[in-house]
């Protein structure tokens, strides 16, 4: 038997191209989800890039893991000035 650590191994799907580029988010959430909808938002229009579901257990562990790198990069690169607030309601078109 071996002692080492077992490894993960993660694969990403066929149908994911590569990275979106995401300047806003909503989140939304029930007693047993949290929705995250991200968006690329241009000028007066803009669209949605990526759309995640995940647990409320999961949701708090990724908002821990996002406060330190947070700490982390401000440590290394100074205080990250907060972007400007957009435009707070996010219309649909069909």
């Amino acid at each position: 038997m071996s002692n080492q650590p077992q490894q993960n191994e993660i694969k990403i799907a066929d149908n994911i191209p590569g990275a979106e580029y995401a300047n806003a988010m909503q989140v939304n959430f029930n007693r047993d989800e949290f929705h995250l909808a991200f968006f690329s938002i241009s000028g007066l229009s803009g669209r949605v890039v990526a759309k995640v579901i995940t647990n409320p257990g999961h949701f708090k562990r990724m908002a821990a893991v996002m406060n330190d790198v947070i700490k982390k990069y401000e440590d290394q690169h100074g205080a990250i000035k907060e972007a400007e607030e957009m435009n707070k309601e996010i219309g649909f078109k069909a």
